[in-house]
């Protein structure tokens, strides 16, 4: 096999003996190891500027390796699109004034190398410029056009030509009908992905077609649509579904559930938020259907009853449970703590009538959680943190804010016995530094939220520093007891930080912000409202 000639070896021919000198180590790589290279620098697009800056070969190399690119603004598309011509993903996400000619300029200079592009905050093209997009651009495989307000079925029958598309998000596409979905659904028969969220002028007809042509499909949203029973039968019929949100329909019932009864049999997500009309009748038809659901979302629906529980209870491989917003009763906890599986994820936040008993008899027996979410349950106690310590020692995650009535020396449990800790949610509690000085032992810990902890100060945040170095998310929002002192350990010890909120911390300095650009990573800073700065 003839070995491929590099860039760097025609730029090579370019450039006087004393740069090639320089380079010559690169000079006897492949163009293939050298990408392997760049491969290794993906965690941080500056470090592959700087490469690209060291000489015209490097930048001749950088520019055909960049697959991906993210632009600020659209009237540099020209400049960019000539610099890397290997791009396959264009996000335009932060580019609001895409035109029909910016679209027109993007497809001559893509064309099949384009496979995804991210128009969700774009607005000002037409159905001409999609039409010139997807009839040159033949490999397209993704497509957001989220918040496309203005567009209409003229411009979903412009998407039905893009023939080999397998993810299409429509979210908040409000002017699209069930006429221009129906387009969608006879020319794009590989979608594999779809979300209709908020396309409030889709009916059971559009969502029907859907069902019927794209056999392909694996996830759909179709959140707050009018939506009813008549176009479920149709969607239990999708032998690959997998993924399905019916968050906020309204129109969905007990009578809808019993509907999806004979098929579903591969789904493994399902998102019922909000739907109000749905009781434990209709929840007792998945029992029967999708026999493969690992993730249920009934959140800010109906009472979490011990009925609600029995209901689910047959659901074997079941491993995520969120049941924000809910009303639950204790004998409703009580059930689920009875269910044979053994739950991973529970969600609980700002569910009203958590208690300690019912907490407690759930984490007892369900102790391979890894992540569990009390957020406002203000009824709970350290009776409650002391049985989750004591039995979900594995935890990876934990979300309890605002649960007021847990004592500081609570908290010390949790640095004891939950060792395996990477995300603290702590806001608005009543930590105080030995709290933290024992939490300092969960070293795997990349999220501490402190926010409005007012029992804590320089010493405790010390020890978070010393021993927490993964730590790349810090919360400190209203913490009044924090100053440049426990600041500086921060800097010293959380050198990966990315992330810092000190906003409302009153005796920050700039002695803070001099420690603080020592952490190179950082790129979030949040400081409002510190009178010293």
């Amino acid at each position: 096999m003839i070995p491929k000639v590099s860039i760097l070896g025609k730029m090579k021919k370019q450039k006087p003996n004393s740069e090639s000198n320089f380079n010559n180590h690169f000079d006897l790589l492949s163009e293939e190891i050298v990408f392997s290279i760049l491969d290794y620098l993906n965690d941080n697009p500056i470090d592959k500027k700087s490469f690209s800056l060291v000489c015209k070969s490097f930048y001749a190399i950088e520019s055909h390796h960049r697959k991906t690119l993210k632009p600020l603004r659209s009237e540099h598309l020209t400049k960019i699109l000539s610099r890397y011509p290997q791009v396959n993903h264009l996000d335009l996400s932060l580019c609001p004034r895409i035109t029909d000619s910016s679209l027109t300029l993007i497809a001559s200079f893509c064309r099949e190398m384009l496979r995804s592009i991210n128009l969700s905050r774009s607005k000002f093209f037409t159905h001409v410029g999609l039409s010139n997009l997807v009839l040159n651009c033949g490999n397209l495989v993704e497509i957001d056009l989220s918040n496309a307000t203005e567009l209409k079925d003229v411009g979903a029958a412009a998407l039905a030509e893009a023939k080999n598309l397998e993810k299409l998000w429509l979210v908040r596409c409000k002017s699209i009908t069930d006429i221009g979905l129906g387009c969608i659904a006879v020319g794009c028969r590989k979608l594999r992905l779809l979300s209709l969220r908020w396309c409030l002028g889709v009916g059971d007809l559009g969502v029907g077609l859907i069902a019927v042509k794209c056999k392909e499909i694996r996830c759909l949203d179709l959140s707050y649509l009018p939506i009813t029973n008549e176009c479920l039968s149709s969607i239990s019929k999708l032998q690959y579904l997998e993924d399905l949100v019916l968050e906020g329909c309204y129109g969905i019932d007990d009578d809808s559930l019993a509907s999806l009864k004979q098929g579903c049999k591969s789904l493994k997500a399902l998102d019922m938020s909000s739907c109000q009309n749905v009781s434990h009748v209709g929840l007792s038809s998945l029992t029967s259907s999708a026999e493969c659901l690992q993730r249920l979302i009934l959140a800010y629906g109906s009472p979490v009853t011990s009925a609600v529980a029995d209901s689910l209870q047959k659901l074997s491989r079941l491993r995520s449970v969120k049941l924000d917003g809910c009303q639950v009763t204790c004998s409703g906890l009580q059930a689920i703590g009875n269910w044979c599986v053994s739950l991973r994820e529970l969600s609980l936040s700002k569910c009203l009538g958590v208690t300690d008993e019912g907490l407690c008899s759930l984490v007892t027996k369900h102790k391979d959680l890894r992540k569990l979410d009390i957020t406002c349950c203000r009824k709970i106690t350290h009776v409650s943190i002391s049985h989750i310590t004591n039995s979900c020692a594995s935890l990876t995650s934990l979300r309890m804010e605002s649960c007021t009535l847990v004592p500081r020396e609570a908290f010390v449990l949790i640095g004891q016995r939950c060792q395996y800790l990477e995300e603290l949610d702590l806001t608005d509690n009543e930590v105080d530094d030995e709290g933290l000085k024992s939490i300092s032992k969960c070293a795997r810990l990349s999220s501490l939220k402190l926010g409005i902890c007012l029992n804590i100060t320089d010493q405790g945040v010390t020890h978070i520093g010393m021993c927490c170095s993964n730590l790349k998310e810090l919360d400190l929002y209203r913490s009044a007891g924090i100053s440049d002192l426990g600041m500086l350990a921060v800097a010293r010890g959380c050198v990966g930080l990315e992330m810092i909120n000190i906003a409302y911390c009153n005796r920050i300095t700039d002695g803070s912000f001099v420690s603080l650009s020592k952490c190179s990573k950082l790129n979030t800073l949040e400081s409002r409202s510190c009178p010293f700065v």
